[in-house]
């Protein structure tokens, strides 16, 4: 390696050179041992660095909100979801009083108690000896009521509530409950829940435009995982494993269907991921296009001499990944839909956008070291954010014409050069995902970002901070779908209270329709 030359020797431009060049290597260096020192706390259990404040580009964008009056407006008329009670309070008067009716005076309250019932069932025998027992009354499954079991599971799901906080709320208004039975009523029983949250996956990947995507870390039985969320503005769907690798991100959009499928979709998904036309012709050549489960398809490549390939790219991964892909397509899922996510590898499936938001971050995020650096990121920056204005307002109004335009002003701002190398290259990242980030010039019903399931995955990242993580597998699996049912009612206006209510067959319950029924009517083309 030879020597650098002496400093002294450099004249005064090639030393600002080298410093901006050294400034850099120092910001990637500093950049490397922070990711490595969170690396190491969070193997250690210890809270990580803080996230970075966002840029502010969408709120910056969006129109200013008209002036408010300067009248206070009020709160508006209070109108309970309970029947009201009217009570008459009577006061003595002087004689000779007239009376000039009542004045109303609304006061809500709440009565949280304790009530034990023991029911005596009839035990007849029949003459031929049959036992016949009285039936309990509807919604009694177990020694716990239906009012107490949606208690539970609304504090905890919704609520947020620790288990050790609600068996001591419990304990505290007289319920006679240990752990365990705590949490058996939480992760036990709980199949028809499971299944409606499946369905409402099912109605959403059938149905729906575009869906956005996310996932964030998960710990469950003492291991890191992660879980993975699939939604748009009428539902939410969570699904936590050990990896966030492609292929599970594929069989996730299987929505619990376990077959793979060899069709056109498939084929195409590998001839775009670089499988030879040699291995495809051999998967082709096959009568056999589906195969139950894993293990039929493995075998299946094991025939063809698929496990025996020691090449790049892994013709085992890419076949399997393209035979999910097809399962999706043959159960209709996501056949016209956009996939919108933040750029992370495993989501660019199919017809892909990408976040606006987080790709100006990038160019938020750049250390400056110098003026010009400085000046440089500013002025990208600002046009970016009139670039993202103007897409807003596309959407409002679209049209080829203006496609077009906004196309060819993408390529002066992401191909102009700053002199600021490190921006500079960043820019040409950008610009190669030209077509991701104007998916919402061909399709101008997705949003330009992914704030909706940075939002909705706030609640898994509440529950991992105030619980930690799940241990059993079926807790897991509870947890995810009580989550998912919960954002889907708030976004179709349903309580939670009352969906819980109408499945646990609580007394006066409201009528609520499985959701993924909603789901499909909000969704359903007109």
């Amino acid at each position: 390696m030879p020597s650098p030359p002496p400093v002294s020797a450099l004249s005064r431009p090639e030393l600002e050179a080298l410093l901006v060049k050294l400034f850099g290597e120092v910001a990637a260096l500093k950049q490397t041992v922070a990711e490595q020192r969170e690396e190491i706390a969070r193997l250690k259990g210890l809270k990580g660095r803080p996230n970075i404040k966002p840029s502010g580009m969408d709120k910056g964008t969006a129109p200013a909100k008209p002036v408010p009056e300067a009248k206070r407006r009020g709160r508006g008329k209070i109108t309970p979801r309970v029947k009201i009670e009217e009570q008459v309070i009577g006061i003595e008067v002087p004689p000779g009083s007239v009376f000039k009716g009542h004045e109303a005076f609304l006061v809500q309250d709440l009565v949280i108690s304790a009530t034990a019932t023991c029911y005596l069932r009839e035990r007849w025998v029949t003459p031929d000896g049959r036992t016949i027992l009285a039936p309990l009354p509807q919604g009694i499954a177990g020694h716990f009521g239906p009012e107490l079991r949606r208690f539970v599971l609304m504090q905890y799901h919704q609520g947020q509530s620790t288990m050790p906080r609600l068996l001591a709320l419990l304990r505290s208004v007289g319920i006679a409950i240990s752990k365990r039975q705590l949490v058996r009523l939480l992760n036990q029983n709980h199949a028809a829940f499971i299944a409606e949250a499946q369905n409402v996956l099912r109605a959403g990947l059938e149905t729906s435009p575009w869906v956005s995507v996310d996932d964030t870390g998960a710990r469950h039985a003492g291991k890191n995982g992660f879980c993975t969320q699939i939604g748009n503005e009428w539902f939410t769907w969570f699904r936590t494993r050990s990896s966030k690798s492609r292929l599970n991100f594929l069989d996730l959009l299987r929505a619990g269907h376990t077959d793979y499928v060899l069709n056109d979709a498939a084929y195409a998904y590998m001839r775009k991921h670089s499988l030879p036309e040699a291995s495809i012709a051999r998967l082709a050549a096959c009568p056999e296009t589906r195969f139950t489960d894993q293990a039929a398809w493995m075998a299946h490549l094991e025939r063809l001499g698929f496990t025996t390939l020691k090449v790049t790219p892994d013709p085992i991964e890419v076949a399997t990944e393209g035979a999910l892909w097809g399962s999706v397509q043959a159960h209709e899922f996501l056949c016209d839909a956009v996939i919108l996510s933040d750029d992370a590898g495993q989501f660019n499936i199919g017809r892909h956008a990408l976040c606006w938001v987080h790709a100006e971050r990038l160019v938020h995020k750049l250390d400056t070291f110098t003026d010009q650096h400085r000046d440089a990121q500013t002025r990208v920056r600002g046009l970016i954010w009139g670039f993202y204005a103007d897409l807003k307002a596309y959407q409002l109004k679209p049209g080829k014409r203006r496609a077009a335009t906004l196309r060819a002003r993408f390529d002066r701002i992401f191909l102009r050069r700053t002199g600021f190398a490190t921006l500079d290259r960043l820019l040409v990242r950008l610009h190669a995902n030209k077509a991701e980030l104007l998916m919402v010039l061909e399709r101008a019903e997705i949003p330009l970002h992914t704030n909706g399931s940075e939002n909705d995955i706030r609640c898994q990242v509440t529950r991992r901070k105030i619980s930690a993580g799940t241990r059993s597998d079926i807790g897991r699996e509870c947890r995810d779908a009580f989550l998912s049912l919960a954002k889907t009612c708030d976004k179709l206006g349903i309580a939670v209270w009352d969906y819980l209510g109408s499945r646990l067959k609580v007394a006066g319950h409201a009528i609520v329709a499985p959701l993924d029924h909603y789901v499909r009517a909000r969704l359903r083309p007109a």
